[in-house]
């Protein structure tokens, strides 16, 4: 897993659009024999980001966190991930692909810790890499979209006496982006303190689509907002989409939506 996001990693250093930017680079999530919840002390045992960060003169200090799909046993980290990322970067946003704990070894609670944690980071050290800490997002993919629902209802408010610094900032996302299974709402969750939302899905997808159609509904009952995007045709798991006849202008409407939001420069 790791030695495959190196060279992914290293392609998109070496990519010529990106040649000015930093090569991105890993963060763990916690230090090394602290990680909560942990199973052992492996590759696998050990969340982190992979920092993707656009040249210094193109920094609008907008950020989002990438949670890549798989279904919590494996981590789509190309076209859910560093593609995503790549975008982001050509809006002069910085990115964050977490590498999340999965299944069988690990279970939701571990992996809403690492989403969170994730956060935080961004947070935290927000100043260091010219973000702005209101404008840090969280966008999910299939198994990463159910993990970016988690990640709000988990948040955590920020505490000053903590000694860890990233426990001295707040876990919550300012918006979600969730693409393909958003899932159908649950009773303990309050739609209407959710965040500006982004709900993307293929009708033919219908279990994902009938889901995200029925979380949006909720949502605007709610008085939240949130915007969704239902394509009349198409499958699961198409990711940033580049040249798809069907989806390839999904990350402009994204890209509208957050603009009207405030996240991203008009």
């Amino acid at each position: 897993m790791l030695a495959t996001l190196a060279l992914v990693a290293a392609a998109f250093a070496a990519d010529s659009r990106g040649a000015a930017a930093p090569a991105p680079f890993n963060i763990p999530l916690w230090e090394k024999g602290k990680v909560p919840l942990a199973k052992g002390d492996g590759p696998l045992d050990a969340p982190f980001v992979t920092v993707f960060l656009p040249p210094p003169n193109k920094r609008n200090g907008s950020s989002i966190v990438v949670a890549p799909g798989g279904g919590n046993i494996m981590l789509m980290y190309g076209v859910e991930g560093v593609d995503i990322a790549e975008r982001y970067n050509d809006w002069g946003a910085a990115a964050f692909v977490l590498t999340y704990r999965l299944a069988p070894a690990y279970g939701e609670d571990a992996r809403v810790l690492d989403g969170n944690r994730a956060v935080q980071l961004v947070r935290a050290r927000a100043r260091e890499w010219g973000l702005d800490p209101s404008k840090i997002g969280f966008a999910g993919f299939s198994a990463g979209s159910s993990l970016a629902r988690a990640v709000v209802n988990g948040a955590k408010p920020p505490d000053a006496s903590s000694a860890d610094p990233l426990d001295r900032v707040s876990s919550r996302p300012d918006y979600l982006v969730m693409v393909y299974s958003a899932g159908r709402p649950t009773p303990t969750e309050k739609l209407k303190d959710f965040p500006p939302t982004f709900l993307l899905a293929a009708a033919a997808d219908r279990g994902a689509a009938n889901g995200s159609a029925q979380l949006w509904l909720d949502m605007n009952r709610a008085g939240a907002i949130a915007e969704i995007h239902l394509y009349q045709k198409g499958r699961h798991g198409f990711g940033a989409a580049y040249g798809s006849p069907e989806f390839s202008l999904w990350m402009d409407t994204l890209r509208h939506f957050l603009q009207l939001g405030g996240f991203l420069p008009k």
